[in-house]
């Protein structure tokens, strides 16, 4: 090994050691202000399905088993937590979940839903979204959302002539993967909710 490639082994090497220390650094200085933004984003989702909780809570870890249960019931989704609503005096008025459907056009799609104690669906409300600009990030918009509310069904459907059935969701046009995805999910969060509840 001539001295030239020994000075640039070296030089690279410490060049790599630099970089992946600087890296670490910003990791570090970046850690804790993206974990409050995805908090806050959280309660922010929580407060638009269940504007009239004073508190929610956290009712411990989702079953191992969860995931296989909604895979066997045709849910492509995981209930990544669940929280136990309450109202002013400290009465139990419903739940939050949050929610991972996989078959989003644009990939993973997870949103929070509020479910009333007697079982309504009080909303739902995106946390991460990646579908098609124009066809697929329509599922943000009120008019596709707010079809959730107010509904208590086991289970929604949806269609492309038009919903006329509470279980019913209208298809949001040239973006049936992303219905189908979100319906699913909400789907699976009933189920869930159901089957525990």
């Amino acid at each position: 090994m001539s001295r030239e490639s020994i000075k640039n082994t070296f030089s690279l090497m410490l060049i790599t050691l630099i970089a992946g220390v600087l890296l670490g650094l910003v990791y570090e200085v970046t850690k804790e202000p993206i974990a409050k933004e995805k908090l806050r984003a959280k309660e922010e989702a929580y407060k638009a399905v269940f504007a009239e909780a004073a508190s929610f809570e956290e009712m411990g870890e989702v079953p191992d088993n969860t995931r296989d249960e909604l895979v066997s019931q045709g849910y492509d989704a995981d209930i990544n937590e669940i929280m136990d609503v309450k109202d002013q005096s400290g009465s139990h008025i419903g739940y939050v979940l949050t929610v991972t459907d996989h078959e989003g056009y644009g990939g993973d799609i997870q949103f929070a839903m509020g479910v009333k104690a007697d079982g309504t669906l009080n909303g739902i409300s995106f946390l991460s979204i990646g579908e098609t600009a124009g066809l697929g990030m329509k599922a943000t918009q009120d008019s596709f959302k707010n079809q959730f509310s107010g509904k208590k069904v086991d289970k929604f459907t949806y269609t492309k002539n038009g919903a006329s059935a509470d279980d019913e969701i209208d298809a949001i046009s040239g973006a049936t993967i992303t219905t189908n995805a979100v319906t699913n999910g909400v789907n699976a969060g009933l189920y869930y909710i159901n089957s525990l509840y």
